[in-house]
């Protein structure tokens, strides 16, 4: 591809991604296709010979697109969103195509004081001390292991990467059992393993965990041998919105000098609204915290951002400084490698520049609380509707409810039914829980170009589709 074919296409490209935004309401929101369908269409081998782009893009639209589910589609109540408003999108066109790899400071200066620019300007649009530095990972699985590791080596006087875990005390991690699996994969990976995750049981409206339960499991765990390390808090667990007494969790770890990791995935965003930020009361005392701008603030994927309280325990458990990786000549200089798993970085803080700089803090503060105000009163409306039981109040934008079976029908295998029923009618999308052990729809507004509109229709598909089924036997 020369440089005019380049810039052609370019333009063809960015006209198409135009052209699906405002399209987008016209395709349902979940793809039609069953296993294997695209594959079919794709050939078994590479070709020889190139093929004119024409055709690549062609098949792009015929074969690709219907089996695409359409994370920006404003009807997208399924999960946490993955948004990228369009600002951000524009931005990473120019990360696209410069392409640096951004792992040193002398590899692209501009990337990595922009990021420290980026974390601070976040840092102070959640109110959180100065006393926090940050960095931005690709997502805040990578994140939540990092500060896994963190803790790890803090418990063993940093000496775990050196000698391993072999002959040291088994280690210990508590959270609620709310919280998301990347804790699990990140205490698997450590090698702390699975049985030394301690998960304690959530409760109350927001199903957060007992700080005497929890500081009775470590004083149990300490009479039996073990070591514990760490803490992680939930703050809108992605089940019901699970969240803890961050404050209460962390007079805990403070008593027993444990690491506290605040996992805010998806509600981290929130606190940019101050009236949200009772919610996680207490955080200054964490000694990690993740949210991610490409959850709910409209960042495009990948956009996940840890603070950290010392951001020297994190280095030293991350960086090594291989003679081809040292920066000679330079003093007070940030190598963001040295702060995350991976070597190879991507420029991620100028989307995070061009959102910030053109929607204003003020543009998102009001865009997350419309979200809120339009899923309580779904939530509202669905409490009033012959048949339905909100299981779960909101937190934030997020509720579930469930549907009542009609007689001799299990509960479960009817909401279940019923969600189906929703997604394969291609107006929303839905997800399922469980709560208490029982099935559950999970309701959440997040995507960056939702209107108050697409709430009124999925009352209507939800509602509409609850009709068509019959039941009501445990509901209204």
């Amino acid at each position: 591809m020369n440089h005019d074919e380049f810039r052609d296409w370019s333009r063809q490209a960015a006209d198409w991604g135009a052209r699906y935004r405002e399209e987008i309401r016209q395709h349902p929101v979940r793809p039609k296709a069953g296993p294997g369908e695209i594959a079919s269409q794709i050939p078994t081998s590479p070709p020889e010979t190139p093929e004119r782009m024409e055709e690549i893009f062609a098949d792009f639209e015929a074969k690709i697109l219907p089996g695409m589910t359409h994370w920006q589609h404003p009807r997208f109540f399924a999960y946490f969103p993955a948004n990228a408003a369009p600002v951000s999108v524009i931005a990473e066109y120019l990360v696209s195509a410069m392409a640096a790899q951004c792992m040193l400071w002398q590899t692209s200066p501009a990337a990595t004081e922009l990021e420290t620019r980026m974390v601070d300007w976040m840092r102070q649009a959640l109110g959180l001390p100065q006393r926090f530095a940050g960095v931005i990972q690709d997502s805040a699985s990578s994140a939540t292991l990092a500060a896994i590791l963190t803790m790890r080596e803090r418990a063993l006087s940093w000496e775990g990467n050196k000698s391993g875990l072999s002959g040291n005390r088994r280690l210990r991690v508590y959270c609620s059992d709310q919280v998301h699996t990347s804790i699990d994969r990140a205490i698997w990976i450590a090698g702390i393993g699975e049985e030394n995750l301690v998960k304690l049981p959530g409760s109350g409206p927001l199903r957060g965990m007992e700080a005497d339960a929890l500081e009775a499991a470590i004083e149990a765990d300490k009479r039996a041998g073990y070591l514990p390390c760490g803490i992680v808090a939930s703050v809108g667990g992605t089940s019901v919105g699970g969240t803890d007494d961050v404050g209460a969790l962390s007079d805990v770890a403070r008593r027993h000098d444990l690491y506290l990791h605040v996992d805010a995935a998806w509600a981290g965003s929130a606190m940019i609204c101050p009236e949200f930020r009772h919610f996680w009361a207490g955080v200054e005392n964490a000694d990690s915290i993740v949210f991610n701008p490409h959850k709910w603030l409209g960042a495009q994927f990948d956009c996940s951002i840890q603070f950290v309280a010392e951001p020297d325990d994190l280095v030293r458990t991350l960086a090594i400084r291989p003679e081809y990786l040292k920066t000679h000549g330079r003093d007070g200089i940030i190598n963001y490698s040295e702060w995350s798993i991976p070597l190879g970085r991507r420029f991620r803080a100028l989307k995070l520049w061009f959102l910030l700089r053109a929607h204003g803090l003020s543009g998102l503060r009001q865009m997350i609380r419309n979200h809120v105000a339009w899923s309580e009163n779904l939530a509202d409306r669905l409490r009033g509707a012959q048949g339905f039981q909100i299981v779960t109040e909101p937190m934030l934008s997020l509720f579930t409810f469930r549907h009542g079976a009609p007689s001799g029908v299990d509960e479960d295998a009817h909401n279940l039914a019923l969600l189906e029923a929703i997604n394969a009618d291609g107006r929303i999308y839905l997800t399922q829980t469980r709560v208490d052990g029982k099935v559950a729809i999970r309701f959440q507004v997040g995507q960056f170009e939702t209107a108050a509109g697409d709430i009124d229709v999925a009352y209507d598909a939800i509602t509409g589709c609850a009709q068509a089924l019959g039941g009501y036997g445990s509901g209204r």
